[in-house]
C-alpha cells in the first residue's frame, strides 16, 4: 500500500481537487439557476414578452460552475503520467479549494439575487439592468475565488 501511495498519491490528491473545484462550483449553479428559473416561470406566465430579461438574470449563477470547471481542466492537466510527487498533489488538491468552496456559496446566493432581480423584472420592465448588477456584486467573489485559484495552481 505504501507504493501505490508514493506512486499514486499526488496524481489521487490532484484528481480529487479538480473533482471537488468542479463538483462543489456545479452545485452551487445548479441551486441557483434552479432557483432563478422557478422564479422566472412563475413571472414568464403572467409577462411572456419578458422572457429575455428573465433568461439573463437566470443564467448568471451558472458562471460558477464555468469557473469549477476551468480549475478541473487545468489541474488534469498536471496529471501526466508520471506520477506527481504527493506535495505537488496536495498543492494541487488545495488550490482547487477556493474555487469550489466559494462557487458553491456563490452560486446559492446569487441564484437569490437573481431571483430578487426576475421579481423586480416582473413589477417593472425596467429592472433588468439594476437585477442584473446586484447579482453582479455576488459573483466578484466568485472571480475572486477563480484567480486565486489560478494562482495558486500556477505555482505548482
Amino acid at each position: 500500500m505504501g507504493d501505490f501511495i508514493q506512486n499514486y498519491g499526488g496524481d489521487l490528491l490532484a484528481i480529487l481537487g479538480a473533482t471537488i473545484a468542479f463538483v462543489l462550483a456545479g452545485i452551487g449553479s445548479t441551486k441557483g439557476v434552479y432557483m432563478a428559473g422557478e422564479a422566472g416561470a412563475g413571472v414568464l406566465t403572467e409577462e411572456p414578452g419578458r422572457f429575455g430579461a428573465v433568461m439573463v438574470l437566470q443564467a448568471l449563477p451558472s458562471t460558477q460552475a464555468i469557473y469549477g470547471f476551468v480549475i478541473a481542466f487545468l489541474t488534469l492537466q498536471k496529471v501526466t503520467g508520471t506520477p506527481l510527487p504527493v506535495v505537488d498533489g496536495l498543492s494541487l488538491f488545495i488550490a482547487s479549494l477556493p474555487v469550489g468552496i466559494i462557487g458553491l456559496v456563490s452560486g446559492v446566493l446569487q441564484g437569490k439575487v437573481a431571483t430578487a432581480g426576475i421579481h423586480m423584472v416582473a413589477k417593472r420592465a425596467d429592472g433588468m439592468v439594476r437585477g442584473i448588477i446586484l447579482a453582479l456584486m455576488v459573483e466578484m467573489f466568485a472571480i475572486i475565488g477563480f484567480i486565486i485559484s489560478i494562482l495558486m495552481l500556477g505555482k505548482v
